[in-house]
């Protein structure tokens, strides 16, 4: 098993597929990304041993991330690939819905369990004006199709902007009155590439939650493999709200999750300094060294993250590694 000094137990596998992304978010990449990356990126086999020695150490769920991972082109082998893998229970993939009408069918065949879609606002224009596309209306039809698809999970991610979606929660509401979807608001977090922008517009979620408590929401107890959020639901709704909140007290407490970039470097915490090149331990069919060296990687993982102390370790932005 992946047990770090602290007794966590890491049994979810976020991996990035591609830095790359084709949306202009404001608090990710406004400038867009460093495509040189992409020469670097992992191979389909490298995917195959990684994992598979993830698995063998008691990873069960595995989430595909960015950037964007649809702009793979090799991304339903990705998915089946990854869902073949003995041990591996749940499939994941985390998308700004860009291709999510055009191939959701396709990535339901492949063996997606659960979907995640990067919603900033349900305005037309603030969401074109936060992302630099003009895809809402597709996109919620996307999210919509999923669900018809008999996607086991969706969930909706929101980050919370002070002045572009910090006084929506009404209309977020409504959205899940109907749907069975979770949506996640997340705090805006700093990073090397956003100081200013974190200054102008991060707000606590500390707020809704006292809001949601206020108005009869009760939170639910999280899964062995569930991600940070807090999760609340409410009887006159069928979808739940999710709040992560990096900047809370005891955060990384149940921490479960290890990632790795794809370039193959494992980052044992999202703001780390430091990063382990996984990439020599690829090469081969045999994983007793890549899980040998797991093993002692994780046991550097420290207590915190540090964000509290405004470290923001050597994440230059969130697309490198999928937030």
């Amino acid at each position: 098993m992946l047990v770090d000094r602290f007794a966590r137990r890491f049994t979810y596998l976020r991996l990035s597929l591609t830095e790359s992304c084709n949306f202009r978010c404001d608090y990710c990449l406004p400038d867009g990304p460093d495509c040189s990356s992409r020469k670097e990126e992992l191979t389909l086999p490298e995917i195959r041993r990684l994992v598979t020695a993830f698995a063998q150490l008691g990873t069960r769920k595995v989430r595909l991330t960015g950037g964007e991972p649809c702009l793979r082109k090799d991304l339903l082998e990705v998915i089946q690939t990854v869902k073949a893998i003995p041990g591996i229970e749940e499939v994941a993939i985390t998308t700004n819905g860009y291709r999510l009408q055009r191939d959701i069918e396709d990535w339901r065949a492949a063996g997606v369990d659960a979907i995640n879609v990067s919603v900033d606002s349900l305005d037309p224009s603030t969401f074109h004006l936060i992302t630099g596309q003009n895809r809402l209306p597709s996109i919620l039809d996307g999210i919509d199709q999923a669900i018809a698809a008999g996607i086991p999970k969706v969930k909706v991610n929101s980050v919370l902007l002070k002045g572009y979606n910090g006084s929506a929660l009404p209309e977020f509401l409504e959205f899940i009155r109907q749907r069975k979807v979770s949506l996640r608001f997340i705090e805006l977090m700093r990073t090397n590439d956003n100081v200013g922008y974190y200054q102008r517009h991060h707000i606590s979620g500390d707020t809704i939650k006292q809001q949601l408590l206020g108005e009869g929401w009760q939170q639910c107890q999280k899964g062995p493999t569930a991600g940070p959020a807090q999760e609340f639901a409410h009887p006159d709704y069928q979808g739940k709200l999710g709040l992560i909140m990096p900047y809370s007290r005891d955060f990384c407490d149940d921490c479960n999750r290890l990632r790795v970039s794809s370039r193959g470097q494992l980052f044992l915490c999202l703001f780390t300094e430091q990063h382990q090149n996984l990439r020599d331990h690829l090469q081969s069919d045999d994983t007793q060294p890549l899980q040998a060296a797991l093993q002692q990687m994780v046991l550097a993982k420290k207590a915190t993250h540090f964000l509290h102390e405004q470290q923001s370790g050597s994440t230059r932005h969130l697309a490198m590694i999928g937030g």
